[in-house]
C-alpha cells in the first residue's frame, strides 16, 4: 500500500446473481490522484462462503470479511491474507442459512461487536474463542450496523427472515444503547438492511430494501419488488423518525447497497437500477442521479455476463407461478439485464467518490460533488483467480459492499 493515499476495499460474492449462496473473497484497490495510479490485489478464500461486506479496524492493520455463511473471517489490511477464521455455529446456530455475521461495528481496534443466531456477541481478536453473549437484538435478520457519533448507540437494519413464512417480512431496524443494554425495535413501514449513521448527530439513515418472496411466502429466494422506496432519518436517542423520503416506484433507486454522506447530500447505490442516488440533505427531498445503466452495446459485449444472470434470476421459482416478480424486477432494472454499482464511499475529504460496478466488472472514480468520471479501471476475470472454473462461465468477480481507507 505504500506510495498510494488510498485504499479501497470490495467485498467479493463471485459471479451469481445471488451472492448470499456465492463464493467468499475480498478486491483491493489502491490508488493515488496526484498520478493517477492505481493497483489492484484479488483472493478468495477456500472453505468460506457468501462474501458481503467489509470493514477494517481503526488503526487500519486488520480487515473482517463479513459473510452469510457464518463464520467471522479476517486478514490482513495490507495484503489480504487470512489472518483467522472462526465458525460461529460454536457459539449460536441461526434458524436460516441466509443469517451471518455479515457486519460488525469495531469498538476499538481488537474488539467488535457483532450479531450471531438471535443475540449481539462481543468478540476480542486476541481470543476469539472466548466471547461474550449479550442481550438479544430483537430484530429478524440483523444486517448492516454501526455507532453513533457519540458511540453511544449502536444502529442496525434487519432483512426479511424466511424461517417466518408469512410474517418473515421485517419493516423495523434496531437501536442498541451501549452503556445500558436496552435494545429497542423501531417499527417502519418497510424494510431497511442498511443503514448509516450522521456524522455528528445522534441520527442514522435507513433505507428500504424491499424484495417480493416467491409465491408469496419463500424470503429465501424472492424477487426485486416494483414499489414505491423510501429514506427514513431517525433519532437514535428518542427512537423516532425524524423525517422520511420516499419516491415512486419509478426512480431508480431499488436493491440499495452502500450508503456515504456528505455535509450535503446522502449517497446511495442501488445494485438493481444501475444508479447512484445523492439525496438533498436539507431539503430531504431533491435529489439527483448518476446513472450507470448499461447500454444495448455494452450489454452486448456481455453475453456470459447477461446469460448469467438471466439464468439466475429465472433459477429462483417458478416462473409461471411468480411472472409477476420477474415483470418486477425488469422494471425496477429498467429491462437492463445485469446488476450494477454495490460498493460506494465518499473520501473523509469529500472530493472522491470510489464506486464499485458488479455487473460491469470495473470501478470508478467520480470527482466530489461535480460527479465527473475520474478514473474508470476495467478489472479482471474471475478465472484468474479462480481456475477451476469455465473459461465460459460469467468473468465477473462479484462486487459488493465496499470499504475505503485513506
Amino acid at each position: 500500500m505504500r506510495g498510494y493515499p488510498y485504499a479501497f476495499y470490495v467485498a467479493l460474492d463471485g459471479n451469481g446473481a445471488n451472492g448470499l449462496e456465492g463464493m467468499a473473497g475480498m478486491c483491493l484497490f489502491l490508488y493515488d490522484p496526484a498520478t493517477e495510479r492505481f493497483a489492484w490485489k484479488i483472493k478468495y478464500y477456500d472453505g468460506v462462503a457468501a462474501g458481503h461486506a467489509c470493514s477494517v479496524n481503526p488503526a487500519g492493520q486488520v480487515g473482517f470479511l463479513g459473510n452469510a455463511g457464518q463464520h467471522l473471517h479476517f486478514f490482513d489490511a495490507n495484503n489480504l491474507e487470512e489472518l483467522a477464521r472462526i465458525s460461529t455455529l460454536r457459539f449460536e446456530t441461526p434458524d436460516t442459512s441466509l443469517q451471518g455475521s455479515t457486519h460488525l461495528a469495531w469498538l476499538d481496534d481488537s474488539c467488535f461487536i457483532t450479531a450471531i443466531g438471535r443475540h449481539f456477541w462481543a468478540f476480542s481478536l486476541e481470543d476469539l474463542g472466548q466471547p461474550q453473549r449479550l442481550e438479544p437484538h430483537g430484530v429478524h435478520l440483523p444486517h448492516a450496523m454501526k455507532l453513533t457519533a457519540s458511540g453511544r448507540h449502536l444502529c442496525y437494519g434487519s432483512m426479511d427472515d424466511p424461517s417466518r413464512g408469512r410474517r418473515g417480512e421485517a419493516r423495523h431496524v434496531g437501536v442498541r444503547d451501549m452503556e445500558t443494554g436496552e435494545v429497542t425495535v423501531i417499527k417502519l413501514p418497510a424494510t431497511c438492511w442498511h443503514i448509516l449513521p450522521h456524522p455528528s448527530e445522534e441520527v442514522f439513515y435507513a433505507i428500504s430494501f424491499r424484495v417480493a418472496p416467491l409465491d408469496r411466502v419463500d424470503f429465501h429466494e424472492w424477487g426485486i419488488a416494483w414499489l414505491k422506496e423510501y429514506v427514513f432519518e431517525i433519532d437514535a436517542e428518542t427512537k423516532r423518525v425524524r423525517r422520511h423520503w420516499a419516491t415512486g416506484r419509478e426512480t431508480p433507486a431499488h436493491i440499495n447497497s452502500d450508503i456515504a454522506i456528505s455535509d450535503s447530500e446522502l449517497i446511495f447505490c442501488n445494485g438493481a437500477s444501475q444508479s447512484i442516488l445523492f439525496l438533498d440533505l436539507e431539503t430531504f427531498a431533491r435529489h439527483r442521479i448518476v446513472d450507470e445503466k448499461p447500454d444495448a452495446g455494452a450489454l452486448a459485449q456481455r453475453p456470459r455476463e447477461v446469460a448469467t444472470q438471466a439464468y439466475d434470476v429465472l433459477a429462483r421459482g417458478n416462473v409461471f407461478g411468480n411472472s409477476q416478480h420477474v415483470l418486477g424486477a425488469l422494471r425496477a432494472s429498467r429491462f437492463s439485464l445485469l446488476d450494477s454499482v454495490y460498493a460506494c464511499q465518499l473520501s473523509a475529504d469529500q472530493r472522491l467518490l470510489f464506486t464499485a460496478n458488479r455487473g460491469l466488472n470495473h470501478i470508478t472514480v467520480y470527482d466530489y460533488p461535480s460527479n465527473r468520471i475520474r478514473l474508470r479501471a476495467p478489472m479482471p476475470d474471475i478465472q484468474e483467480f479462480v481456475p477451476s472454473l469455465s473459461p465460459l462461465a460469467d468473468p465477473r468477480l462479484g462486487f459488493h459492499h465496499g470499504a475505503l481507507v485513506g
